[in-house]
């Protein structure tokens, strides 16, 4: 099984930048696509951006412009840069990953979360 550690939230005034980190520990595994989730008090999860093993991203439109979404495949860590912050923004934000282990059908796995609050 592959685990996902986060870090990186906290928080920030509108305008302002924050940058997430997501790390996948575990053992003999290979990582497809990742990606950033978030959800707001009272609201779905929603897909912010996700990058596949080849580079290749997708945004959302509340944050395309303002976020990027990016990958250190040797490191099996993705990051998530968020500039110009606003109060919308604010949301728990969640790590994905579909992964492969040897003699495994590929699986998905979910970091805890880390709070992003940002303030007007």
């Amino acid at each position: 099984q592959v685990q996902l550690v986060e870090s990186g939230g906290g928080l920030v005034q509108a305008g302002g930048s924050l940058r997430l980190s997501c790390t996948a520990l575990g053992s003999s595994f290979s990582i497809s696509a990742m990606g950033w989730y978030r959800q707001a008090p009272g609201k779905q999860r929603e897909l912010v951006a996700a990058i596949t093993s080849g580079g290749v991203t997708n945004y959302t439109d509340a944050v395309k412009g303002r976020f990027t979404i990016s990958r250190d495949n040797a490191k099996n860590t993705v990051y998530l840069q968020m500039n110009s912050l606003k109060p919308e923004d604010t949301a728990v934000y969640y790590c994905n990953a579909d992964y492969k282990q040897p003699f495994r059908r590929s699986s998905n796995s979910w970091g805890q979360g880390t709070q992003v609050t940002v303030s007007s």
